[in-house]
């Protein structure tokens, strides 16, 4: 749900070591803004389930909240979501890192959140999409190439082995029978077991938390609608000119 979020942030013995929020330095920065329960002065609220109040969290939840909106300038609402059920946060976050941070394999990191957003749009999950569509813009330095997937994926600017990997994680998104052509077609464009290993985890886990955003009605942040849309520096002579 959230990017390349928590590698290396500070965390207390009883949460692991988790990921380092949306971008090191590549995302555009808000002011900083201390951590709020309050919701968003949006029409709907985050999703279903009532986000507890600071007071009550534990202090290793707490304390990696705070780290993660001063270091993008606000708050992925998945954190807040999440910080209903403590326990379940800190697996959820763990294995979040495992996969997505790992540092060995043939997968970017733009990669990683192509998979995600090609699978969330066959689970109709609106926050995946929105979110980690938001985070491939940054990483892959491509605007537009998610928003063709988020369309039609055949028909996006893809290269051989992109469409490679991502029908192979879509044959497990949607629970295909998988055979070793699909392994086969994955060597012609020069990806090993092992990286089919992280294509097919990438869509499965994510297969996960599509689930659990759609139930609890788990809605997008604003900030990821316009994230990556164009370089930085347009971007603030745009805002300089609309101030």
């Amino acid at each position: 749900m959230s990017g390349s979020l928590l590698r290396g942030l500070r965390l207390r013995p009883a949460c692991p070591p988790l990921l380092s929020l949306l971008a090191s330095g590549g995302l555009w920065r808000r002011p900083w803004v201390a951590y709020s329960t309050k919701e968003e002065s949006t029409a709907r609220p985050v999703g279903r389930y009532p986000v507890p109040n600071k007071k009550d969290m534990p202090y290793d939840i707490v304390e990696l909240m705070e780290e993660v909106e001063m270091k993008t300038g606000f708050l992925p609402n998945v954190f807040k979501a999440m910080s209903h059920r403590p326990a379940e946060f800190r697996a959820f976050f763990a294995y979040y890192n495992a996969i997505m941070n790992k540092d060995t394999g043939r997968l970017s990191k733009a990669d990683k959140e192509l998979i995600i957003v090609a699978t969330s749009v066959v689970n109709r999950c609106p926050y995946c999409v929105v979110a980690h569509g938001a985070l491939h813009r940054i990483y892959s330095k491509q605007p537009a190439l998610a928003d063709q997937v988020i369309v039609n994926w055949k028909l996006a600017d893809l290269s051989d082995r992109d469409l490679a990997m991502l029908e192979f994680a879509l044959a497990v998104c949607r629970a295909d029978n998988i055979t070793e052509e699909h392994f086969q077609k994955l060597e012609k464009h020069g990806f090993d077991r092992e990286d089919a290993w992280d294509i097919g985890m990438i869509s499965a886990f994510f297969a996960m938390s599509n689930r659990i955003a759609h139930y609890i009605d788990l809605r997008p942040n604003e900030e990821f609608y316009t994230m990556g849309r164009m370089p930085r520096g347009e971007k603030g002579k745009e805002e300089a000119e609309h101030a």
